[in-house]
């Protein structure tokens, strides 16, 4: 199956201050705040909502289309795609721009500050859907251009292809009768508790006017798993088993990847959720969004050890 993937590419440099931010800043100074932090040196890592979701695909032995755009620093995100058999036919390079990144500076008391850059994202990857058989493909919009997101769903409705919507950090950026469209004809709308709070808010619909618009809406809960919700049910599926805590940054694209990876090979959405946890414990188990590992075969065993048969 087709599996597009629309959403963000981008590089997180992370920094490290072996200090506390509030040593140095003074609070009866905070209206002329000029502070300089060294650090203790730079990581960089591949991110990006859409770049995250299609590594964990590829480990699921999927082959996505990355839909988004990147800069003229492309180099070393292509070699990465490419070592994992992951197409880079759907990403547009934007020769202007550097590549979407965020700056990231965390402290000794795990306090952070956080520089991004949108860099190439400004820009939309206009991805052209020539010859694609409609029931044999599926679109994941993950946060990312705003117009991509728009534009993309407008195609999936007038091609009949299912799609999923996943506002995260873009909410802020909609305006609420354009976010109430956007998620309406979607097969699933996707987010965590504190992300659909503010989509309620923002469109003015509770959850059960939000269930008229899609046809399921999956809760991301953190530790405590998810809850996929339609108009039959209300069911909360528990979160895998983590043998070590690391960075829970990047587990939600890891559960989308999961959940797009139980869709495509006909499971029930129930069967997909716990698919989604799965996949998401072993990016918590690691630091960094594109840093884990596994076979399929090593995953199978891992499912089976929670929720039995998958």
């Amino acid at each position: 199956m087709n599996i597009y993937v629309s959403g963000s590419i981008a590089y997180d440099r992370i920094m490290d201050f072996p200090g506390k931010f509030s040593d140095h800043i003074l609070p009866d100074k905070i209206h002329i705040l000029n502070v300089c932090f060294t650090v203790n040196g730079l990581i960089e890592k591949f991110g990006g909502t859409a770049g995250n979701i299609a590594y964990s695909l590829s480990l699921l032995n999927e082959n996505p289309i990355i839909l988004a755009t990147i800069g003229k620093d492309y180099e070393r995100y292509f070699e990465w795609l490419k070592e994992n058999k992951i197409s880079v036919e759907g990403v547009k390079i934007i020769n202007e721009e550097f590549t979407a990144g965020a700056y990231i500076t965390t402290d000794r008391a795990d306090n952070q500050i956080t520089g991004f850059n949108p860099g190439s994202m400004k820009y939309k990857s206009e991805y052209k859907f020539d010859n694609i058989n409609p029931k044999n493909s599926i679109g994941l919009l993950a946060p990312g251009n705003l117009d991509d997101m728009i534009e993309y769903a407008k195609t999936y409705k007038s091609k009949g292809i299912t799609y999923i919507c996943d506002p995260g950090q873009s909410i802020t950026a909609w305006e609420g009768k354009a976010l109430a469209e956007w998620i309406d004809g979607s097969m699933i709308l996707i987010s965590n508790d504190y992300e659909l709070e503010m989509i309620t808010k923002k469109t003015g619909k509770s959850k059960k006017e939000l269930l008229k618009l899609t046809k399921t809406i999956i809760t991301t809960l953190g530790e405590k798993g998810s809850l996929v919700s339609n108009s039959e049910f209300d069911m909360q599926i528990p979160s895998a088993k983590v043998d070590n805590v690391l960075d829970p940054t990047g587990a939600g694209d890891a559960y989308r990847a999961g959940l797009l990876k139980g869709i495509v090979t006909g499971k029930d959405i129930k069967t997909a959720a716990k698919i989604g946890t799965v996949a998401a414990a072993y990016a918590i188990e690691n630091y960094g969004t594109q840093e884990h590992h596994y076979t399929y075969e090593e995953f199978v065993e891992r499912y089976k050890g929670n929720f039995g048969g998958m």
